[in-house]
Protein backbone atom coordinates (compact mmCIF):
# COMPACT_ATOMS: atom_id res chain seq x y z
CA UNK A 1 0.00 0.00 0.00
CA UNK A 2 1.64 3.40 -1.11
CA UNK A 3 2.01 6.08 1.54
CA UNK A 4 1.15 9.86 1.39
CA UNK A 5 5.08 11.51 0.77
CA UNK A 6 5.77 15.52 1.54
CA UNK A 7 7.88 16.91 -0.76
CA UNK A 8 9.26 20.55 -0.08
CA UNK A 9 11.93 21.71 -2.31
CA UNK A 10 12.03 25.60 -3.69
CA UNK A 11 13.96 24.11 -6.35
CA UNK A 12 11.20 23.19 -9.64
CA UNK A 13 13.52 21.23 -11.24
CA UNK A 14 14.20 18.99 -8.05
CA UNK A 15 10.45 19.16 -7.12
CA UNK A 16 9.74 17.41 -10.52
CA UNK A 17 12.17 14.77 -10.57
CA UNK A 18 11.57 13.90 -7.06
CA UNK A 19 8.06 13.88 -7.78
CA UNK A 20 8.67 11.49 -10.78
CA UNK A 21 10.34 9.10 -8.58
CA UNK A 22 8.42 8.29 -5.63
CA UNK A 23 5.18 8.61 -7.87
CA UNK A 24 6.97 6.05 -9.98
CA UNK A 25 7.29 3.80 -6.81
CA UNK A 26 3.47 4.09 -6.20
CA UNK A 27 3.16 6.57 -3.45
CA UNK A 28 0.75 10.06 -3.47
CA UNK A 29 3.00 12.85 -3.84
CA UNK A 30 2.18 16.43 -1.92
CA UNK A 31 4.44 19.43 -2.76
CA UNK A 32 5.38 21.84 -0.82
CA UNK A 33 7.74 25.03 -1.97
CA UNK A 34 8.92 26.38 1.29
CA UNK A 35 9.38 25.42 4.61
CA UNK A 36 6.10 27.34 5.94
CA UNK A 37 4.05 25.53 3.16
CA UNK A 38 5.73 22.49 4.19
CA UNK A 39 4.43 22.76 7.55
CA UNK A 40 1.05 23.88 6.75
CA UNK A 41 0.43 21.12 4.67
CA UNK A 42 1.52 18.03 6.90
CA UNK A 43 -1.22 19.95 9.14
CA UNK A 44 -3.92 19.38 6.70
CA UNK A 45 -2.54 16.44 4.51
CA UNK A 46 -0.71 14.39 7.73
CA UNK A 47 1.92 12.47 5.25
CA UNK A 48 3.91 9.41 6.47
CA UNK A 49 7.11 10.52 5.33
CA UNK A 50 9.05 14.17 4.61
CA UNK A 51 11.37 14.63 2.62
CA UNK A 52 12.61 18.48 3.18
CA UNK A 53 14.98 20.51 1.35
CA UNK A 54 17.01 22.19 4.34
CA UNK A 55 17.82 25.25 2.22
CA UNK A 56 14.38 27.06 1.57
CA UNK A 57 12.90 30.64 2.09
CA UNK A 58 10.29 31.90 4.28
CA UNK A 59 10.71 29.09 7.01
CA UNK A 60 14.27 26.90 6.24
CA UNK A 61 14.35 22.56 6.20
CA UNK A 62 15.91 23.04 10.09
CA UNK A 63 12.88 24.89 11.22
CA UNK A 64 9.95 22.88 9.18
CA UNK A 65 12.04 20.20 10.43
CA UNK A 66 11.40 20.89 14.24
CA UNK A 67 8.15 21.87 13.70
CA UNK A 68 6.94 19.05 11.86
CA UNK A 69 8.44 16.76 14.50
CA UNK A 70 6.72 18.62 17.30
CA UNK A 71 3.36 18.15 16.00
CA UNK A 72 3.77 14.54 14.78
CA UNK A 73 4.14 13.74 19.05
CA UNK A 74 4.71 10.33 19.73
CA UNK A 75 3.98 9.45 16.02
CA UNK A 76 6.95 8.37 13.75
CA UNK A 77 6.99 10.60 11.00
CA UNK A 78 10.47 10.25 9.35
CA UNK A 79 12.18 13.30 7.85
CA UNK A 80 14.86 12.60 4.93
CA UNK A 81 16.91 15.90 4.24
CA UNK A 82 17.61 16.77 0.60
CA UNK A 83 20.91 17.97 0.68
CA UNK A 84 23.74 19.14 -1.19
CA UNK A 85 25.89 19.75 1.91
CA UNK A 86 28.40 17.52 2.87
CA UNK A 87 30.19 18.90 6.25
CA UNK A 88 29.89 17.26 8.87
CA UNK A 89 28.72 20.15 11.31
CA UNK A 90 25.80 21.24 8.96
CA UNK A 91 24.60 17.46 8.62
CA UNK A 92 24.92 16.91 12.27
CA UNK A 93 22.56 19.85 12.61
CA UNK A 94 19.94 18.10 10.56
CA UNK A 95 19.95 15.14 12.80
CA UNK A 96 19.77 17.73 16.02
CA UNK A 97 16.27 18.83 14.70
CA UNK A 98 14.55 16.30 14.00
CA UNK A 99 16.00 14.60 10.65
CA UNK A 100 16.38 10.89 10.32
CA UNK A 101 18.33 10.31 7.35
CA UNK A 102 19.93 12.43 4.35
CA UNK A 103 19.50 12.30 0.51
CA UNK A 104 22.24 13.60 -1.59
CA UNK A 105 21.75 15.69 -4.77
CA UNK A 106 21.52 14.47 -7.56
CA UNK A 107 18.91 12.33 -6.58
CA UNK A 108 19.34 8.42 -7.09
CA UNK A 109 16.13 6.37 -7.56
CA UNK A 110 17.51 3.39 -6.21
CA UNK A 111 18.43 4.67 -2.63
CA UNK A 112 15.68 6.97 -2.73
CA UNK A 113 13.51 3.39 -3.01
CA UNK A 114 15.21 1.80 -0.45
CA UNK A 115 15.66 4.61 2.15
CA UNK A 116 11.38 5.10 1.84
CA UNK A 117 11.19 1.05 2.15
CA UNK A 118 13.13 1.01 4.98
CA UNK A 119 11.68 3.72 7.05
CA UNK A 120 8.21 2.87 6.41
CA UNK A 121 9.45 -0.59 7.69
CA UNK A 122 10.55 1.63 10.81
CA UNK A 123 7.04 3.52 10.95
CA UNK A 124 4.98 0.18 11.10
CA UNK A 125 7.11 -1.37 13.76
CA UNK A 126 6.83 1.87 15.99
CA UNK A 127 3.20 2.04 15.44
CA UNK A 128 2.64 -1.91 16.36
CA UNK A 129 5.12 -0.92 19.40
CA UNK A 130 3.00 2.16 20.74
CA UNK A 131 -0.56 -0.39 19.92
CA UNK A 132 1.11 -2.71 22.24
CA UNK A 133 2.15 -0.28 24.59
CA UNK A 134 -1.14 0.95 25.04
CA UNK A 135 -2.75 -2.17 25.30
CA UNK A 136 -0.08 -2.86 28.68
CA UNK A 137 -0.88 0.35 29.70
CA UNK A 138 -4.20 -0.05 29.82
CA UNK A 139 -4.21 -3.83 31.45
CA UNK A 140 -1.98 -2.53 33.80
CA UNK A 141 -4.32 -0.15 34.87
CA UNK A 142 -7.13 -2.65 34.88
CA UNK A 143 -5.06 -4.79 37.19
CA UNK A 144 -3.79 -1.81 39.35
CA UNK A 145 -7.80 -1.43 39.69
CA UNK A 146 -8.34 -4.82 40.89
CA UNK A 147 -5.73 -4.87 43.16
CA UNK A 148 -6.54 -2.00 44.80
CA UNK A 149 -10.37 -3.44 45.60
CA UNK A 150 -9.14 -6.95 46.58
CA UNK A 151 -6.55 -5.28 48.59
CA UNK A 152 -10.06 -3.10 50.12
CA UNK A 153 -11.15 -6.71 50.68
CA UNK A 154 -8.22 -8.11 52.09
CA UNK A 155 -7.56 -5.07 54.75
CA UNK A 156 -11.21 -5.80 55.73
CA UNK A 157 -10.71 -9.52 56.53
CA UNK A 158 -7.35 -9.67 57.85
CA UNK A 159 -6.90 -6.43 59.67
CA UNK A 160 -10.59 -6.44 61.41
CA UNK A 161 -9.23 -7.15 65.39
CA UNK A 162 -7.59 -5.05 67.72
CA UNK A 163 -4.70 -4.27 66.03
CA UNK A 164 -4.76 -0.48 67.38
CA UNK A 165 -4.77 -2.22 71.57
CA UNK A 166 -2.76 0.10 73.80
CA UNK A 167 -0.54 -3.19 74.54
CA UNK A 168 -0.03 -3.83 70.70
CA UNK A 169 2.79 -2.22 68.35
CA UNK A 170 3.31 -3.76 64.62
CA UNK A 171 5.04 -2.62 61.43
CA UNK A 172 4.77 -3.93 58.19
CA UNK A 173 6.18 -3.26 55.17
CA UNK A 174 4.87 -4.96 51.97
CA UNK A 175 7.64 -5.69 48.95
CA UNK A 176 4.31 -5.47 46.78
CA UNK A 177 0.24 -4.14 47.30
CA UNK A 178 -0.29 -7.68 49.03
CA UNK A 179 1.76 -8.63 51.67
CA UNK A 180 2.72 -12.45 52.36
CA UNK A 181 2.91 -11.34 55.89
CA UNK A 182 0.00 -10.98 58.28
CA UNK A 183 -0.34 -9.50 61.63
CA UNK A 184 -3.81 -10.77 63.31
CA UNK A 185 -4.71 -9.88 66.88
CA UNK A 186 -8.04 -10.68 68.16
CA UNK A 187 -9.34 -10.23 72.05
CA UNK A 188 -10.90 -13.89 73.61
CA UNK A 189 -14.75 -13.82 75.55
CA UNK A 190 -12.61 -14.44 78.73
CA UNK A 191 -10.83 -11.36 78.53
CA UNK A 192 -7.55 -12.10 77.24
CA UNK A 193 -5.76 -11.45 73.49
CA UNK A 194 -4.46 -13.46 70.97
CA UNK A 195 -1.97 -12.48 68.73
CA UNK A 196 -0.65 -13.94 65.43
CA UNK A 197 2.38 -13.05 62.72
CA UNK A 198 2.41 -14.76 59.94
CA UNK A 199 4.71 -14.76 56.92
CA UNK A 200 4.03 -16.97 54.01
CA UNK A 201 5.82 -18.44 51.81
CA UNK A 202 6.57 -15.86 48.49
CA UNK A 203 5.62 -12.26 47.66
CA UNK A 204 2.09 -10.97 46.55
CA UNK A 205 -0.60 -11.73 45.44
CA UNK A 206 -0.15 -15.31 45.73
CA UNK A 207 1.39 -15.36 49.44
CA UNK A 208 -1.58 -12.94 50.52
CA UNK A 209 -4.57 -15.40 49.05
CA UNK A 210 -3.54 -17.52 52.31
CA UNK A 211 -3.83 -14.74 54.63
CA UNK A 212 -7.80 -14.70 53.93
CA UNK A 213 -8.66 -18.14 55.28
CA UNK A 214 -6.25 -17.61 58.14
CA UNK A 215 -8.01 -14.56 59.22
CA UNK A 216 -11.35 -15.72 58.70
CA UNK A 217 -10.28 -18.80 60.97
CA UNK A 218 -8.34 -16.73 63.39
CA UNK A 219 -11.31 -14.46 64.49
CA UNK A 220 -13.95 -16.96 63.96
CA UNK A 221 -13.10 -19.37 66.35
CA UNK A 222 -11.61 -16.53 68.84
CA UNK A 223 -14.90 -15.01 69.01
CA UNK A 224 -16.69 -18.15 69.78
CA UNK A 225 -13.95 -18.79 72.36
CA UNK A 226 -12.13 -21.97 70.90
CA UNK A 227 -8.39 -22.57 73.03
CA UNK A 228 -5.35 -21.77 70.85
CA UNK A 229 -4.10 -25.21 69.72
CA UNK A 230 -7.77 -25.49 68.42
CA UNK A 231 -7.41 -21.96 66.25
CA UNK A 232 -3.73 -23.22 65.11
CA UNK A 233 -5.10 -26.83 64.04
CA UNK A 234 -7.76 -25.60 62.18
CA UNK A 235 -5.60 -22.96 60.40
CA UNK A 236 -2.98 -25.59 59.76
CA UNK A 237 -5.53 -28.07 58.80
CA UNK A 238 -6.97 -25.32 56.39
CA UNK A 239 -3.63 -24.40 54.95
CA UNK A 240 -2.45 -27.72 54.36
CA UNK A 241 -5.91 -28.33 51.74
CA UNK A 242 -5.78 -25.35 50.14
CA UNK A 243 -2.41 -23.97 49.60
CA UNK A 244 0.03 -25.70 47.26
CA UNK A 245 2.56 -28.14 47.94
CA UNK A 246 5.33 -25.76 48.29
CA UNK A 247 4.12 -23.17 49.53
CA UNK A 248 3.61 -22.85 53.75
CA UNK A 249 2.98 -20.40 56.45
CA UNK A 250 5.47 -19.74 59.28
CA UNK A 251 3.87 -18.16 62.17
CA UNK A 252 3.90 -17.45 65.53
CA UNK A 253 1.23 -17.17 68.10
CA UNK A 254 0.45 -15.58 71.42
CA UNK A 255 -2.42 -16.01 74.20
CA UNK A 256 -1.94 -13.72 76.86
CA UNK A 257 -3.82 -14.11 80.19
CA UNK A 258 -4.21 -10.30 81.58
CA UNK A 259 -4.99 -11.72 85.14
CA UNK A 260 -3.03 -14.43 85.48
CA UNK A 261 -0.01 -13.25 84.03
CA UNK A 262 0.64 -16.26 81.81
CA UNK A 263 1.13 -16.37 78.10
CA UNK A 264 1.26 -19.35 75.73
CA UNK A 265 3.51 -19.13 72.88
CA UNK A 266 3.89 -21.22 69.61
CA UNK A 267 6.80 -20.92 67.31
CA UNK A 268 6.54 -22.53 64.06
CA UNK A 269 9.58 -21.44 61.29
CA UNK A 270 9.55 -18.24 62.42
CA UNK A 271 13.02 -16.38 64.07
CA UNK A 272 13.75 -15.86 67.46
CA UNK A 273 11.03 -13.78 69.19
CA UNK A 274 12.43 -12.35 72.11
CA UNK A 275 11.17 -11.76 75.93
CA UNK A 276 11.99 -8.57 77.46
CA UNK A 277 12.10 -8.97 81.05
CA UNK A 278 11.86 -5.13 82.83
CA UNK A 279 12.57 -5.89 86.02
CA UNK A 280 16.16 -7.28 84.67
CA UNK A 281 16.41 -5.00 81.56
CA UNK A 282 17.43 -8.63 79.74
CA UNK A 283 16.43 -10.44 76.55
CA UNK A 284 15.55 -14.08 76.13
CA UNK A 285 15.89 -15.41 72.88
CA UNK A 286 12.54 -17.92 72.21
CA UNK A 287 13.01 -20.22 69.30
CA UNK A 288 10.89 -21.93 67.08
CA UNK A 289 9.62 -25.45 68.14
CA UNK A 290 7.72 -26.52 65.62
CA UNK A 291 7.17 -26.90 61.96
CA UNK A 292 5.10 -23.61 60.15
CA UNK A 293 1.83 -24.17 59.37
CA UNK A 294 -0.32 -26.27 56.48
CA UNK A 295 2.56 -28.78 55.88
CA UNK A 296 1.63 -31.41 58.06
CA UNK A 297 -1.70 -33.37 58.49
CA UNK A 298 -4.19 -33.31 61.16
CA UNK A 299 -2.44 -36.40 62.54
CA UNK A 300 0.75 -34.92 62.80
CA UNK A 301 0.43 -31.39 63.75
CA UNK A 302 1.56 -30.67 67.24
CA UNK A 303 -0.17 -27.54 68.68
CA UNK A 304 1.90 -28.12 71.95
CA UNK A 305 2.88 -24.38 72.90
CA UNK A 306 5.64 -22.51 75.54
CA UNK A 307 4.57 -21.27 78.90
CA UNK A 308 5.68 -17.99 79.86
CA UNK A 309 5.00 -15.50 82.86
CA UNK A 310 5.27 -12.13 82.04
CA UNK A 311 4.58 -9.20 84.80
CA UNK A 312 3.28 -6.45 83.68
CA UNK A 313 5.54 -4.21 81.00
CA UNK A 314 7.35 -6.95 79.90
CA UNK A 315 7.13 -7.23 75.71
CA UNK A 316 7.31 -9.67 73.50
CA UNK A 317 8.99 -9.24 70.57
CA UNK A 318 7.99 -11.02 67.75
CA UNK A 319 9.06 -10.83 63.91
CA UNK A 320 8.96 -12.33 60.18
CA UNK A 321 12.45 -13.52 58.38
CA UNK A 322 12.13 -10.31 56.32
CA UNK A 323 13.75 -8.39 59.42
CA UNK A 324 16.95 -10.54 60.19
CA UNK A 325 17.42 -11.20 56.24
CA UNK A 326 16.98 -7.55 55.09
CA UNK A 327 19.75 -7.21 53.01
CA UNK A 328 21.48 -4.02 51.93
CA UNK A 329 22.78 -3.12 49.04
CA UNK A 330 26.02 -5.22 48.89
CA UNK A 331 23.55 -7.96 49.87
CA UNK A 332 24.67 -8.09 53.22
CA UNK A 333 22.24 -9.34 55.92
CA UNK A 334 20.98 -7.25 59.06
CA UNK A 335 20.91 -10.20 60.78
CA UNK A 336 21.14 -11.64 64.74
CA UNK A 337 23.98 -9.34 65.59
CA UNK A 338 22.71 -6.12 64.42
CA UNK A 339 19.32 -6.51 66.17
CA UNK A 340 20.62 -7.13 69.26
CA UNK A 341 23.68 -4.44 69.14
CA UNK A 342 20.20 -2.32 68.97
CA UNK A 343 19.27 -4.35 72.24
CA UNK A 344 22.21 -3.33 74.00
CA UNK A 345 22.23 0.36 73.03
CA UNK A 346 18.50 1.21 73.88
CA UNK A 347 18.10 3.08 76.97
CA UNK A 348 14.50 3.53 76.73
CA UNK A 349 12.61 0.37 76.48
CA UNK A 350 9.19 2.00 75.05
CA UNK A 351 11.62 3.43 72.14
CA UNK A 352 12.90 -0.02 71.52
CA UNK A 353 10.53 -1.24 69.06
CA UNK A 354 11.04 2.46 66.92
CA UNK A 355 14.98 2.12 67.03
CA UNK A 356 14.97 -0.92 65.79
CA UNK A 357 12.74 -0.20 62.66
CA UNK A 358 14.67 2.81 61.51
CA UNK A 359 18.12 0.42 62.29
CA UNK A 360 16.74 -1.97 59.51
CA UNK A 361 15.75 0.57 57.36
CA UNK A 362 18.38 2.58 57.22
CA UNK A 363 20.34 -0.48 57.16
CA UNK A 364 18.29 -1.78 53.93
CA UNK A 365 16.94 1.52 52.30
CA UNK A 366 14.51 0.03 49.92
CA UNK A 367 12.67 -3.41 51.07
CA UNK A 368 13.18 -6.22 49.34
CA UNK A 369 11.15 -8.77 51.07
CA UNK A 370 7.99 -8.60 53.34
CA UNK A 371 9.03 -7.34 56.78
CA UNK A 372 6.75 -7.25 60.01
CA UNK A 373 7.70 -6.89 63.55
CA UNK A 374 5.01 -6.96 66.18
CA UNK A 375 5.96 -6.09 70.28
CA UNK A 376 3.45 -7.28 72.27
CA UNK A 377 2.99 -5.95 76.20
CA UNK A 378 1.64 -7.45 79.27
CA UNK A 379 -0.64 -4.77 80.96
CA UNK A 380 -3.22 -4.96 83.74
CA UNK A 381 -6.78 -6.38 82.82
CA UNK A 382 -8.17 -2.57 83.77
CA UNK A 383 -6.27 -1.56 80.27
CA UNK A 384 -9.20 -2.70 78.70
CA UNK A 385 -12.12 -1.48 80.77
CA UNK A 386 -13.55 0.50 78.78
CA UNK A 387 -13.67 -2.44 75.94
CA UNK A 388 -14.38 -5.30 78.23
CA UNK A 389 -18.22 -4.36 77.54
CA UNK A 390 -18.09 -5.14 74.02
CA UNK A 391 -17.51 -8.99 75.37
CA UNK A 392 -21.05 -10.58 75.90
CA UNK A 393 -19.64 -14.03 76.74
CA UNK A 394 -22.80 -15.59 76.37
CA UNK A 395 -23.32 -15.07 72.84
CA UNK A 396 -19.88 -15.01 72.20
CA UNK A 397 -19.12 -18.37 72.98
CA UNK A 398 -22.39 -20.01 71.73
CA UNK A 399 -24.52 -21.96 74.12
CA UNK A 400 -23.04 -22.54 77.78
CA UNK A 401 -25.57 -25.08 79.02
CA UNK A 402 -27.70 -27.30 76.82
CA UNK A 403 -28.85 -30.65 75.61
CA UNK A 404 -30.29 -31.57 72.41
CA UNK A 405 -32.35 -35.13 71.27
CA UNK A 406 -32.52 -36.81 68.04
CA UNK A 407 -34.62 -39.75 66.95
CA UNK A 408 -33.26 -41.54 64.04
CA UNK A 409 -36.12 -43.43 62.29
CA UNK A 410 -35.89 -46.52 59.77
CA UNK A 411 -36.31 -43.88 56.60
CA UNK A 412 -33.13 -42.71 57.87
CA UNK A 413 -31.51 -45.95 59.47
CA UNK A 414 -31.58 -47.35 56.00
CA UNK A 415 -29.75 -44.90 53.80
CA UNK A 416 -28.08 -42.26 56.05
CA UNK A 417 -25.33 -42.38 58.65
CA UNK A 418 -26.54 -39.96 61.65
CA UNK A 419 -22.99 -39.80 62.90
CA UNK A 420 -21.31 -36.32 60.84
CA UNK A 421 -24.48 -34.79 62.23
CA UNK A 422 -24.04 -35.72 65.82
CA UNK A 423 -20.32 -34.90 65.49
CA UNK A 424 -20.98 -31.61 63.95
CA UNK A 425 -23.47 -30.77 66.66
CA UNK A 426 -20.30 -31.63 69.27
CA UNK A 427 -17.74 -29.20 67.06
CA UNK A 428 -19.65 -26.47 68.02
CA UNK A 429 -18.85 -26.78 71.83
CA UNK A 430 -15.20 -24.62 71.87
CA UNK A 431 -12.72 -27.36 73.11
CA UNK A 432 -13.85 -30.34 71.77
CA UNK A 433 -12.47 -29.51 68.10
CA UNK A 434 -9.24 -30.84 69.35
CA UNK A 435 -10.91 -34.47 70.54
CA UNK A 436 -12.55 -35.04 66.94
CA UNK A 437 -11.02 -37.89 65.95
CA UNK A 438 -11.84 -39.40 69.68
CA UNK A 439 -15.23 -38.34 69.56
CA UNK A 440 -16.28 -39.73 66.16
CA UNK A 441 -14.23 -43.15 67.53
CA UNK A 442 -16.77 -43.06 70.24
CA UNK A 443 -19.77 -42.37 68.27
CA UNK A 444 -19.52 -44.89 65.73
CA UNK A 445 -18.89 -47.29 68.49
CA UNK A 446 -21.83 -46.70 70.19
CA UNK A 447 -23.87 -45.85 66.82
CA UNK A 448 -22.89 -49.49 65.57
CA UNK A 449 -23.62 -51.03 68.77
CA UNK A 450 -27.25 -49.46 68.83
CA UNK A 451 -28.03 -50.39 65.17
CA UNK A 452 -26.20 -54.25 64.60
CA UNK A 453 -26.98 -55.45 67.49
CA UNK A 454 -30.39 -53.60 68.87
CA UNK A 455 -32.60 -52.60 65.93
CA UNK A 456 -31.22 -55.22 63.68
CA UNK A 457 -30.29 -57.81 66.13
CA UNK A 458 -27.61 -59.03 65.01
CA UNK A 459 -24.84 -61.57 66.90
CA UNK A 460 -21.18 -60.85 66.78
CA UNK A 461 -20.84 -64.59 66.82
CA UNK A 462 -20.56 -64.18 63.03
CA UNK A 463 -17.30 -62.91 62.95
CA UNK A 464 -15.47 -65.59 63.92
CA UNK A 465 -13.76 -66.16 60.51
CA UNK A 466 -12.79 -63.54 57.60
CA UNK A 467 -16.06 -65.68 56.00
CA UNK A 468 -18.07 -64.87 58.84
CA UNK A 469 -17.48 -61.07 58.27
CA UNK A 470 -18.88 -61.49 54.90
CA UNK A 471 -22.04 -63.18 56.60
CA UNK A 472 -22.53 -60.65 58.63
CA UNK A 473 -22.05 -57.59 56.74
CA UNK A 474 -24.09 -59.28 53.95
CA UNK A 475 -27.37 -59.82 56.60
CA UNK A 476 -26.62 -56.69 57.96
CA UNK A 477 -27.69 -54.99 54.45
CA UNK A 478 -30.31 -57.38 54.14
CA UNK A 479 -32.06 -56.54 57.31
CA UNK A 480 -31.20 -52.70 56.89
CA UNK A 481 -33.26 -53.20 53.63
CA UNK A 482 -36.13 -54.91 55.05
CA UNK A 483 -35.93 -52.24 58.05
CA UNK A 484 -39.82 -51.12 58.74
CA UNK A 485 -39.51 -50.28 62.67
CA UNK A 486 -37.35 -49.29 65.11
CA UNK A 487 -35.19 -46.11 66.14
CA UNK A 488 -31.96 -45.04 67.92
CA UNK A 489 -31.87 -42.01 70.03
CA UNK A 490 -29.29 -39.66 70.69
CA UNK A 491 -29.42 -37.54 73.71
CA UNK A 492 -26.35 -34.89 74.12
CA UNK A 493 -25.85 -33.02 76.99
CA UNK A 494 -23.09 -30.20 77.41
CA UNK A 495 -21.97 -28.90 80.78
CA UNK A 496 -19.68 -26.59 81.25
CA UNK A 497 -16.87 -26.32 83.39
CA UNK A 498 -13.73 -23.94 84.81
CA UNK A 499 -11.31 -25.97 83.34
CA UNK A 500 -13.09 -26.90 80.43
CA UNK A 501 -16.11 -29.03 80.15
CA UNK A 502 -17.48 -32.34 79.88
CA UNK A 503 -20.29 -34.17 77.25
CA UNK A 504 -22.81 -36.87 78.05
CA UNK A 505 -24.18 -38.79 75.34
CA UNK A 506 -26.70 -41.43 76.05
CA UNK A 507 -27.71 -43.87 73.02
CA UNK A 508 -30.93 -45.62 73.14
CA UNK A 509 -31.82 -48.44 70.40
CA UNK A 510 -35.45 -50.00 70.00
CA UNK A 511 -33.86 -53.37 70.49
CA UNK A 512 -34.25 -56.34 73.44
CA UNK A 513 -31.13 -54.78 74.93
CA UNK A 514 -28.69 -57.65 76.64
CA UNK A 515 -27.78 -58.75 79.91
CA UNK A 516 -25.05 -56.08 81.12
CA UNK A 517 -24.59 -57.04 84.22
CA UNK A 518 -22.50 -59.70 83.31
CA UNK A 519 -19.69 -57.26 82.14
CA UNK A 520 -19.12 -56.28 86.06
CA UNK A 521 -17.10 -59.47 86.34
CA UNK A 522 -15.61 -59.64 82.97
CA UNK A 523 -12.11 -59.18 82.12
CA UNK A 524 -10.58 -59.14 78.49
CA UNK A 525 -11.35 -58.01 75.45
CA UNK A 526 -12.99 -61.64 74.10
CA UNK A 527 -15.88 -60.99 76.97
CA UNK A 528 -16.78 -57.69 75.00
CA UNK A 529 -17.06 -59.09 72.15
CA UNK A 530 -18.95 -57.07 69.43
CA UNK A 531 -19.88 -54.17 72.00
CA UNK A 532 -16.18 -52.59 71.74
CA UNK A 533 -16.71 -51.81 75.61
CA UNK A 534 -12.69 -51.49 76.03
CA UNK A 535 -12.40 -49.00 73.94
CA UNK A 536 -15.51 -46.77 74.77
CA UNK A 537 -13.95 -47.07 78.32
CA UNK A 538 -10.25 -46.16 77.05
CA UNK A 539 -11.80 -42.80 75.90
CA UNK A 540 -14.33 -42.14 78.11
CA UNK A 541 -14.43 -41.01 81.83
CA UNK A 542 -17.57 -43.01 82.52
CA UNK A 543 -19.75 -46.16 80.42
CA UNK A 544 -23.18 -47.01 82.16
CA UNK A 545 -25.69 -49.40 80.66
CA UNK A 546 -28.85 -48.96 81.57
CA UNK A 547 -32.95 -50.28 81.29
CA UNK A 548 -32.79 -53.43 79.57
CA UNK A 549 -29.32 -52.67 78.12
CA UNK A 550 -30.48 -51.03 74.99
CA UNK A 551 -29.23 -47.62 76.48
CA UNK A 552 -26.16 -46.63 77.46
CA UNK A 553 -24.42 -43.51 78.26
CA UNK A 554 -20.85 -42.44 78.52
CA UNK A 555 -18.86 -39.56 79.80
CA UNK A 556 -16.05 -37.45 77.80
CA UNK A 557 -14.70 -34.70 79.55
CA UNK A 558 -11.91 -32.43 78.64
CA UNK A 559 -9.49 -29.22 79.15
CA UNK A 560 -9.58 -26.25 77.10
CA UNK A 561 -5.58 -26.51 77.69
Amino acid sequence: MGLTILIADDTETDRLILRTIVNKLGHRVIIATDGAEAIDLYQQECPELVLLDVMMPNVDGLEAARQIKALAGEELVPIIFLTSLTDAESLARCLDVGGDDFLSKPYNATILRAKINAFNRMRVMHNTLQEQRDKIVEHNQYLLHEQTVAKEIFDKVAHSGCLNAPNLRAVQSPFAIFNGDIVVAARKPSGGMMVLLGDFAGHGLPAAIGAMPLAEIFYGMINKGFSMPEVLAEINNKLKKVLPVSSFCCAVMVDLDFTSKLVKLWIGGLPDCYLYRNCTGEFEALTSQHLPLGILGAQKFNAEYQLIEMANDDRLLLMSDGVIEAQDEAKQFFGVERLQQVFKQNNQIDSLFEEIRKSVFSFIGEPTDDLTMVEVMMVPPETFADEDEVFEVSAARGAQNWAVNFEFRPETLRNYNPIPLVLHCLMEIPGLGLHNSKLYTILSELYSNALEHGVLQMSSSLKHSSQGFTEYYAERESRLRRLAQGYIRFALNHVPTEQGGFVQIRVEDSGPGFDYQQLQNMKGDQLFHGRGISLLRSFCQQVTYLGKGNCVEVVFSWTND
